[in-house]
């Protein structure tokens, strides 16, 4: 199995991002500079159903990718939550996936008391989880 190393802070960040919302589904971005600092942006979920289903908001998605180009990061990973469910790819979530070259995480709420955070690649329409090292 793929092992990815993510900062301490980094997952903090995007813990704290989903407990803060948890009455719906979170998500955000991960960008990732050629120094290894990683750099996070929440994002605005604009989905008809937020508490089944996320979708970035274009228009800031689109700023953070200027920002991204503009400050010399490349999308590292994209993240979620889900509120009723296992920290894994839905059936939606696979259909939505578009950048083979990033980490995909999944933060699970559906825990007691304890948030669970995986990561998967996509490969041939197909996510592979990855062990995470924090």
């Amino acid at each position: 199995m793929d092992s990815i190393k993510l900062p301490r802070s980094l997952v903090n960040e995007i813990l704290h991002h989903a407990q803060t919302e948890s009455e719906q589904e979170v998500c955000g971005l991960v960008g990732k500079n050629q120094e290894d600092a990683f750099f996070c942006y929440p994002m605005r979920n604009v989905a008809e159903n937020p508490k089944k289903e996320f979708l970035i908001d274009a228009e800031q998605q689109a700023a953070v990718f200027q920002t991204l180009m503009n400050t010399g990061q490349a999308l590292f990973a994209i993240y979620h939550s889900h509120l009723n469910a296992e920290a894994a790819p839905s059936l939606r979530d696979q259909q939505m996936a578009y950048y083979p070259d990033t980490v995909y995480l999944i933060i699970s709420l559906n825990t007691q008391g304890v948030l669970q955070m995986r990561g998967y690649r996509l490969q041939n329409h197909i996510f592979n989880e990855v062990q995470l090292e924090i």
